[in-house]
This record gives C-alpha cells, structure tokens and sequence, in this order.
C-alpha cells in the first residue's frame, strides 16, 4: 500500500496544504518518511489523517465558488468499530461544510473494505447540504462495498451506482468532472 499515491495530476489547480479553509493547510509532506499505517501497512506519506485508524483521504480539488469538492480515500471504512463517518465529518467534511462546500465528490477506488453501523451521520450530511443543491456521490467504489453500503441504507443519502462507477476521472480536469457528474445528478434528480 505504500507506493499508492493520491492523484497528484490537478496540483496545478489546486493543493489542500495551501487552501486556508482545509484542515490540512499548512502541512509540510515528506516523500521518504511513512509514518501512517492503516493496520500493519505504511501508506504513502501524501495521504492526510483526519482521525480515523483505517481511512485516509486527500482532498484533490475544493472550489469555494463553484461548492464543490473531490476527496480521494484509501484503507478500510470502518463505521462499526471506528465510525469512521464521525471522524470524516469532524475531521473533515465540517470545515469544508462551513467553508461553502456543499456538493461533495468520495473517490473510493482505494478503500478496500466497508463496515456498516447506522446512517445517522449520513443522513445529518445530507440533511444539511440538500436545502442548497448539495449532494454526496461515491464515485468507483468496489461492488462488494457497494452492496453493504445499500443493505445499510447508505443510498438513502449518498449516490452511487452503475452510472458512477468505472468513470474515467483521472482523464479531465476539475471543473470538466464536476459538469459531468452534475450532469448525472440533473438526470437522476430530474
């Protein structure tokens, strides 16, 4: 797990140790020191820790004018033994909530396993983004993490699907995935 990066191809247009509103402002990197393990396995040293023991992220890009962002995760989503859900929210998800950020993009291709305990949290988030046009899509997810997400009534809240999976995001630039995911969520809302 240590040689995969998050994507670093839109650091031209944005990096989160450098956005005044992002929990991770101001972090100094290291290319040669792993410190974060997920169990017994160091992880890259890009990958920022928002508090849970098993999930990492990277916020990839956040426009303040646009309310979008793209998070990229990787490790073990645990909401039954860590509630991995609460320490995204309090370690992440509510600054950039309070910064203007309400359409937000989960980049699952990394997290390997999901654990589900109730959807309160889930419900919380969405509750509070729907009123201004927000929505929670998880895009790439593994089909096994899919199905526990659905049994635990996760889709409720968070989109995800057929249609969101096997999307070529690493191809176009920023504000090009944000139309065409919203392009998606216009066809499915409407």
């Amino acid at each position: 797990m240590h040689d995969i990066e998050p994507f670093y191809m839109w650091r031209d247009e944005y990096t989160s140790e450098e956005d005044r509103h992002s929990p991770f402002y101001g972090v100094e990197y290291s290319e040669f020191h792993f410190s974060n393990k997920i169990y017994n396995y160091v992880i890259h040293p890009q990958w920022d820790n928002f508090g849970s023991s098993t999930l990492f992220c990277k916020i990839l890009f956040a426009d303040y004018d646009t309310h979008f962002a793209v998070i990229e995760l990787i490790g073990e989503w645990n909401d039954a033994v860590h509630n991995d859900i609460m320490e995204l929210r309090k370690g992440l998800i509510d600054s950039l909530l309070h910064a203007g950020i309400h359409k937000f993009l989960l980049i699952g291709e990394n997290v390997l396993n999901f654990h589900a305990s109730d959807d309160l949290y889930y419900e919380e988030w969405n509750e509070e983004i729907k009123d201004v046009g927000g929505w929670i899509v998880a895009l790439n997810f593994r089909q096994h993490l899919l199905l526990e997400m659905r049994s635990a009534g996760i889709d409720n809240y968070v989109f995800f699907g057929e249609k969101y999976n096997d999307f070529l995001w690493r191809k176009i630039l920023p504000a090009h995935l944000m139309d065409a995911v919203e392009d998606l969520m216009l066809k499915r809302l409407g």
